[in-house]
């Protein structure tokens, strides 16, 4: 077998591992009714709704003040 000539340290090999991996973005997508961005196959969380339905009932905060 061969061995390594030298030692290398925890610092370089953390920082060699570190740029293996990236986050992917989350595919977003604009809700037909109210145009807000959204992660797809998923609720509209400003307006409630799932493939053209309501789904959730969202409750105005302006009509509460």
């Amino acid at each position: 077998m061969i061995a390594p000539k030298s030692k290398i340290s925890k610092q370089r090999r953390n920082l060699r591992r570190s740029s293996v991996w990236k986050l992917e973005t989350p595919n977003l997508v604009k809700c037909p009714k109210c145009g807000e961005y959204t992660l797809s196959h998923r609720a509209c969380k400003a307006c409630g709704t799932y493939k053209g339905r309501t789904v959730i009932v969202i409750k105005d905060e302006k009509a509460k003040k």
